[in-house]
């Protein structure tokens, strides 16, 4: 099986659709299906079972994914190890970004790049519902998230920003002609759940109750930032974010408030203790050196 087709086949087990597994990949739905068909050959079992309506795993694929993933894996970091070898560059840090500002954070980026030149740095986003989790799998190197966290298995670096909230609101909500807002008037809708992460933390983003004890409502379930904007566009929910996204953000159907009665909210990098190394010591003694953004006015 060439690389290619492995490629494919562990990108339509994970995307479990044909023509999102042709988008991702930058190839039309009948290269990936013939990539499938001739796997299916020569193991001489289905590895999907295709209807009208789904794209499900068949146990001999659940086995070949299970069996495929850590040694593509294994292999594609090699090649890219071997390609930055060949260009001088020795690593690379990746880092997960939960906030949108990347581009503020631009002078970190820069001093590391400056100072550590055999250092490849690659920024990158991450999803809300996810971040621990991809942190753990080892599919980034730091986190940049907000605070408090408090998990025995992860360090808490450097703060790099700190910013007051805004709620973002559908245009025509009865709140968005308002120049802003409080927590308490923002209790009387329903704001985004988050699932299966910790409570402590995303209690820090969105609280449990108001200052005055009333309690606030949380009503869907999101994954990212693009489900709860699209929900809030629909006034279906309102979103507490940090006030960079009034920038970053910008839509014709969304509104941003700011919030009077939130204190800033902290930003700080994060990653596993067991893979502390050189480039994230860089990375967070950079951050102390030039020390944390000025907030937003």
């Amino acid at each position: 099986m060439e690389l290619r087709d492995i490629e494919i086949f562990l990108t339509l087990a994970e995307e479990l659709h044909f023509g999102r597994t042709a988008a991702r990949l930058c190839l039309s739905p009948a290269r990936v299906t013939q990539a499938i068909q001739k796997q299916e050959r020569q193991i001489g079992a289905p590895l999907f079972e295709r209807t009208n309506r789904s794209v499900r795993l068949t146990p001999v694929g659940q086995q070949l994914r299970d069996d495929l993933r850590p040694l593509y894996a294994g292999l594609k970091h090699s090649m890219e190890r071997a390609q930055l070898a060949g260009q001088g560059i020795t690593g690379t840090l990746r880092v997960g970004m939960l906030p949108a500002n990347t581009y503020d954070l631009r002078p970190y980026w820069d001093v590391f790049r400056l100072r550590h030149p055999e250092w490849k740095l690659r920024i990158q986003r991450t999803q809300f519902s996810d971040s621990f989790a991809t942190l753990r799998r080892g599919d980034i190197d730091v986190l940049i998230t907000w605070l408090p966290v408090d998990e025995p298995d992860l360090t808490v670096g450097p703060v790099l920003l700190a910013e007051p909230r805004v709620l973002a609101v559908s245009t025509d909500h009865e709140l968005a002609p308002r120049t802003s807002v409080s927590l308490e008037m923002a209790a009387d809708f329903q704001h985004p759940e988050a699932g299966t992460v910790p409570g402590y933390w995303y209690n820090a983003y969105i609280p449990r109750e108001t200052r005055r004890g009333r309690p606030i409502e949380r009503g869907p379930l999101v994954q990212d930032t693009e489900d709860a904007i699209t929900l809030a566009s629909m006034a279906e929910i309102v979103v507490l974010f940090p006030a960079h996204m009034a920038r970053y953000w910008i839509r014709p159907d969304i509104t941003y408030l700011p919030v009077t009665d939130m204190g800033p909210l902290p930003y700080a990098l994060v990653w596993r203790s067991e893979t502390e190394n050189e480039p994230i010591q860089a990375l967070a003694r950079i951050v102390r050196d030039l020390g944390p953004l000025a907030p937003e006015s």
